[in-house]
């Protein structure tokens, strides 16, 4: 594979799961661990994404202050939002994770909504703080810099106290036989304790997203109640879906 294939390939994947290790692309690839890295430092320096320990992450991903214009595949995470505010209702109390899908989905969020929201998220609960009629919480502990999301006991410790109407959970991967799955180990911990605080689980996900897995499981998915892309529920990319007993929207 020419070099520009390899770095196109590394740009979609990143784009598509915010993160990506030196080890999966390459072993993906089937080159050396050294190249990928190289690989990868071009694009940083190209300002394509974001080097990181062990790999790299979209500059989306990481930005804070991110414009919506660089957020990738922006028009489908709205649709995937839009959905989701249909299932909003007054006085809720919901739980949201991070990710740009439930950044947008918190930008939506309408003013005259008077709900509850709690999450670990810096930017989304940026986002949340313009809405003067919702109770933000935010689930605060150790931040994790490249996702900017609070994880580990303090966190999980808050979660453990709570029991929210609805939880937001957004994803790295997602399969109908392996579930909802993620890089990194310690978000891992922080979404399985939001699965537990949650009568009611969404997962809201573009549908490049589905038919993947990572290394470590957040949840089967019989423990997702509402799955939400922006394909049409009748999808055939659906169909292996249809019967975990999930809602689609």
């Amino acid at each position: 594979m020419l070099k520009a294939e390899r770095k196109r390939f590394i740009l979609n994947e990143v784009r598509i799961h915010n993160r990506v290790l030196l080890t999966d692309i390459a072993e993906t690839l089937n080159v050396s661990v050294d190249t990928i890295r190289r690989d990868i430092t071009e694009l940083h320096k190209e300002r394509m994404l974001k080097k990181v320990h062990g790999g790299a992450i979209s500059l989306g991903f990481d930005n804070i202050h991110i414009g919506r214009g660089d957020i990738y595949a922006l028009e489908l995470k709205t649709k995937i939002a839009q959905k989701g505010i249909s299932l909003l209702k007054m006085g809720q109390v919901i739980l949201l994770s991070g990710g740009t899908t439930n950044m947008e989905f918190a930008r939506l969020i309408p003013v005259e909504l008077q709900i509850t929201c709690f999450t670990p998220s810096l930017p989304v609960a940026n986002q949340l703080m313009t809405k003067p009629n919702i109770d933000l919480i935010f689930i605060g502990g150790k931040m994790a810099k490249s996702s900017q999301i609070a994880i580990g006991g303090d966190a999980i410790n808050m979660l453990s106290d709570i029991r929210v109407d609805m939880c937001f959970l957004g994803t790295n991967s997602i399969d109908s036989k392996h579930g909802l799955t993620e890089f990194d180990w310690e978000i891992v911990q922080l979404k399985k304790a939001m699965v537990k605080a949650s009568k009611k689980v969404v997962c809201p996900v573009i549908s490049e997203k589905l038919h993947s897995d990572q290394r470590y499981k957040v949840c089967d998915i019989d423990q997702v109640d509402i799955l939400l892309t922006e394909l049409d529920p009748m999808d055939a990319r659906l169909d292996s879906f249809r019967d975990k007993n999930i809602q689609i929207i």
